[in-house]
Parts: C-alpha cells; structure tokens; sequence
C-alpha cells in the first residue's frame, strides 16, 4: 500500500518580539528570517519549507501583530498577519512566556474565528521556573480553544521536535507544493536585505533601524567559478536627511563596519566570497508614501 502524502500550510502568529522567527528557524533548520532583540525585526510574511519523502510543511512566519499603528508600513504588516487567518491548515500562536495575556488585543480577538487546530507555544521557558511555568500554562490554556499547549524554548531548540511532530500529524493528505529541495520561496536578493537591515538593527538605536529599509539592486556571480564570488549593490533608504548622516558616520566610520558586519554574514549565508557595496538614498516619509511601499514589497 503506498503511504500517503501529507501536506499542507502551518501559520505562526504572535505579538512582536515573542521568538516567532526563532521558532521558525528552529522548525525549518534554516535561518529563515531576522533574530534580533528588537522588536518588529520581522516586516514581511517569510515561507519556510520542510519536505521529506511523505510531508511537506510550509511554514509561514509573521510580523508581530501591531495594535496600534503610526505608519502605513505597519498596517500592511498587520495585513500579512491577517491573510494568514485565511490559508491555514494549522495555526500555531506564539506567546513571551513573561507577558501577559491582552483581552482588548484585536490579534488574540481573532483567535475566536478559527477553524483549524490552534496551538500555544509559550515560548522562552528557559526565564523561569517550573512553578511559574505551571502558573503560566493555567492562566494561558483557557484564553482559547487550544490543541494543546507546547512550553518550549526556541532558541535552545528545547521542544520544538516534539512541536514539528504534532503538526505533522495535524496535517491534511495534499499535494506537493514547492519542489521538494525547495525551502523558501523568496529569492537570494531578499535575504540579503534583510541581513543587511540585522545589520542596521544592531549597529543603530533608537528610531534609526525603524525608519531604513534595503534594496539590493544588483547581484551578479562572476563568470569564473574558481573566484566564488559575488558581486552586490544595496541602497538603503532612509526617512530623513539627519539618518542618512548617522548612518555614515564620521569620516564613513559607521557605514563601512555596517558594510564589514553585512558582508561576513552574506557570505555565510551564500557560502561565497562578497564584494559588497552599500549606498545610502534619502526618501522622505516613505514609510507613508504608496508607491515606496509598493517597490519595498509592502503592498501590491
């Protein structure tokens, strides 16, 4: 009898800064998307895909949910949590195991309208102990109709294993999606950006990281292999003249350790050798201007 293919689509949705990219690297074993300790890293829905001979599991991380909104950028961050309500085969809601639990939240308002087995992760349980995380699971478990309730720690890897089994077994039988050595769906170009603007979150404070974005506008492999190496040009826009100064710096001091940082991790990822050029592009207010959102990816 031949075994059945399971397949399908597993949405991980959670407040900013709650582990939700660590969680998904550590279900994918790629580096999937941004990990940094600052908050609203993550702006784009960003596909993971694990397959083996029988599964495929698509997993899709979120930017944090945000409840109240200055820019447009961020409702169309809100947007991409919200579609991902609409296409899942399981729902996995990511939870700060220190923070408390937000009735008035309009992301945990919308848990009520699921129909697909839902499951808490309470995430970072290596911060307490054990009696506070019984206390936890007791205040968490009841807020929603929950599967079950995983305490784990994402970045130790400490219950994620047992986390990937349940939701394979949560799985519909389906069709293969992607190609089965495929394991996301964006291309090189976009992780390179967002490694760069890792890069901008922590080399820079305050509003700095917030208002940047990263475009790389060329990548080119040269034509002898035995260089291994590639050629990138990335602009980072700014909101504000003031921020394009900060990010250069003194005599260009900050913006060539952004660039000496940026380039060890691209070339890490690409397992290639990287000339990397960065320029610095002011457009004003472009986190409110539709036709930036819409070349940044933000809108259609």
């Amino acid at each position: 009898m031949e075994k059945q293919h399971r397949s399908g689509f597993v949405n991980i949705i959670g407040r900013p800064n709650v582990g939700k990219s660590t969680l998904m690297n550590a279900l994918v074993g790629e580096r999937m998307s941004i990990i940094t300790n600052k908050p609203q890293t993550t702006r784009h829905r960003i596909i993971g895909i694990v397959s083996d001979d029988d599964y495929q599991v698509v997993f899709s991380d979120t930017p944090g949910f945000i409840k109240d909104t200055s820019y447009k950028m961020q409702e169309s961050m809100n947007k991409f949590v919200s579609g991902s309500f609409k296409d899942a085969d399981v729902m996995v809601l990511v939870v700060d195991v220190l923070e408390n639990y937000d009735a008035a939240n309009p992301l945990f308002r919308k848990l009520e309208s699921i129909n697909v087995p839902l499951y808490l992760v309470l995430n970072k349980i290596d911060l307490i102990n054990e009696q506070t995380l019984f206390n936890k699971i007791i205040e968490w478990k009841d807020m929603a109709d929950f599967k079950e309730v995983f305490p784990v720690s994402a970045l130790n890897k400490k219950g994620t294993e047992d986390l990937f089994q349940k939701i394979l077994g949560d799985l519909p039988q389906g069709p293969v999606y992607y190609s089965k050595d495929q394991f996301t769906d964006r291309p090189e170009r976009f992780f390179i950006s967002e490694i760069i603007r890792e890069k901008l979150l922590m080399n820079y404070y305050q509003e700095i990281p917030y208002a940047c974005e990263v475009v790389v506008d060329a990548f080119e492999t040269d034509p002898d292999p035995k260089k291994n190496l590639v050629r990138i040009h990335a602009v980072i826009y700014t909101a504000r003249n003031s921020q394009k100064n900060i990010i250069i710096g003194k005599k260009g001091a900050s913006i060539k350790k952004l660039g000496i940082d940026s380039r060890y991790a691209i070339e890490k990822f690409l397992d290639k050798k990287v000339y990397l050029e960065l320029f610095v592009k002011v457009k004003d207010n472009w986190r409110n201007d539709d036709n930036m959102l819409r070349k940044f990816g933000y809108k259609e």
